[in-house]
């Protein structure tokens, strides 16, 4: 049995005396166990993160990214092994998770341009023989809480910009998914970082309540659902800390008359169905406007029901895997109830796909859905596609004002003024024109709006690199008296 082990000041602990299971999915079986962190593990991470601050903060930024350089060296020697391990323990294809590690290399790559990105501002004579000038310092211990969904994609968001800042850190990763943390953190111990710059801890809510009351954390990033989300965020300005945290979502895929049936089915088939649905980009609902909707749902439930679902860690090729947890699958499959008895139409039920003793459920296509019903407006996190048929484009749009959430949203159309409207006027942070999923990439921040997000600056891009710093502004005068000028000789010949 694996016991996935807390590092600390740059030592893997495995003991303790609470441990919680980690399942693979696709067998329904315990394949690692966890410890769980309280306050004292924590107090402890925290406390190495803190002793190891003033060093890192003073690296040169130039031998951080060189650090960062070596860090992603190692991520892409060893990606088919970590995708292998997301695959195992959360039950992604391993095409998925080979995807999600390259989009988690990706942001290493960006935080590599750290010299570049940490530049300040200087404007002389701002007045008269006055110079002003800004500069970003480092925050300090920073914290990060990451989801089950992306076991290596989501920390590799938040710690390789964080470090590269000069900050320290304590990733807190899902008590689900404990073993590609530990991979990265492996990795990374492997390029020469000192001791107490990374930290990891496992744990659930008490580990979690420990590092946002903690007086010497000052930033936490999270990602997850929107009700921790909220939780997070207040609990974490409560206590005098800068928080960025990423929720849930309902993202919605317009579908408008002119649009490439083909080409849109098999794009709202991926955003629908890819991760088994569980992601926060997951496109939830479908909109076709007009005459489109009944052959769209025709055609995605005739794809829908040709995917393979089965086992994901044996080697087999099939085209989703098992959800998280066998509690999640009945959750996700009592929906289609809810659904039926709201009124909506199961067009296509996936339960009972699959066999076996993993966490499986095929894809369900929900059709008829009123924008008032649980399926409509409560994220599912798992593979069922609602549809909610629409009159118009401006009544397309309206749905979306009337949606708490505010992550993604997609148009399919052929139409330049569609297009602009939706971009325009849809009520989300990430929008897409012909595109399934609009998840940008590390270059470019991750927007969520609303219930969506919580925090002001967004996790990726610039935003990541702002969030982890503050900056210092500085004027100067220069000047020097006349009879200093007169006497002293450098004011007269330069030397």
């Amino acid at each position: 049995m694996i016991t996935a082990g807390h590092l600390i000041a740059g030592q893997w602990r495995t003991a303790g005396d609470r441990f919680g299971p980690v399942f693979n999915p696709s067998t329904g079986k315990e394949q690692a166990r966890v410890p769980m962190a309280g306050p004292e593990e924590v107090d402890e991470a925290v406390a190495a993160a803190r002793a190891a601050l003033p060093g890192w903060a003073e690296t040169p930024a130039v031998e951080r990214a060189q650090m960062l350089f070596r860090f992603r060296e190692k991520l892409v020697a060893h990606a088919e092994d970590l995708a292998r391990t997301v695959t195992r323990e959360h039950g992604k294809t391993i095409s998925e998770s080979r995807a999600s590690v390259q989009r988690g290399i990706e942001m290493v790559e960006f935080a590599c341009g750290i010299p570049s990105l940490l530049m300040g501002q200087v404007l002389p004579n701002i007045a008269s023989n006055v110079d002003c000038e800004t500069v970003r310092h480092p925050v300090g211990v920073c914290a990060g809480i990451t989801p089950f969904n992306f076991p290596a994609m989501v920390p590799l968001w938040m710690f390789p910009v964080a470090l590269a800042c000069g900050n320290t850190f304590v990733l807190k990763p899902s008590e689900k998914v404990p073993l590609s943390a530990v991979r990265l953190g492996e990795l990374l111990g492997e390029c020469g970082i000192p001791a107490g710059v990374f930290n990891i801890v496992h744990g659930g809510k008490e580990c979690v309540d420990a590092l946002l009351t903690h007086p010497h954390v000052a930033a936490i990033s999270f990602v997850g659902s929107t009700a921790i989300a909220k939780y997070v965020y207040e609990m974490g300005t409560k206590h005098g800390k800068r928080v960025q945290a990423a929720g849930g979502a309902k993202n919605h895929l317009i579908v408008m008359p002119d649009a490439d049936l083909e080409q849109t089915a098999r794009a709202i088939q991926a955003a629908a169905f890819g991760c088994a649905g569980e992601r926060c980009m997951a496109g939830s609902v479908a909109v076709p406007v007009g005459k489109i909707a009944d052959p769209l749902v025709e055609i995605l439930c005739r794809q829908a029901s040709a995917m393979s679902v089965g086992p994901t860690d044996n080697g087999a090729t099939v085209d989703m895997g098992p959800v998280i947890s066998r509690e999640h699958r009945d959750k996700v499959a009592a929906y289609l109830d809810v659904a039926k008895n709201e009124g909506a139409t199961v067009a296509l039920d996936g339960r009972g796909k699959g066999g076996g003793d993993g966490f499986l459920i095929g894809p369900s296509v929900v059709d008829k859905v009123a924008p008032a019903m649980r399926v409509a407006k409560e994220e599912i996190f798992g593979p069922v596609l609602s549809v909610v048929r629409a009159g118009d484009l401006e009544e397309a749009l309206s749905l979306g004002r009337n949606v708490p959430y505010g992550n993604g949203a997609s148009i399919f159309t052929r139409s330049g003024y569609a297009a602009r409207q939706f971009k325009h006027h849809f009520n989300a942070g990430m929008i897409g024109i012909n595109v399934g999923v609009p998840a940008p990439m590390a270059w470019f921040p991750f927007t969520g709006w609303n219930q969506s997000f919580f925090g002001d600056l967004h996790i990726q891009g610039v935003e990541g690199v702002h969030f982890y710093t503050r900056q210092k502004t500085t004027m100067t005068r220069w000047f020097a008296s006349a009879a200093e000028s007169a006497q002293d000789p450098i004011w007269k010949t330069g030397k």
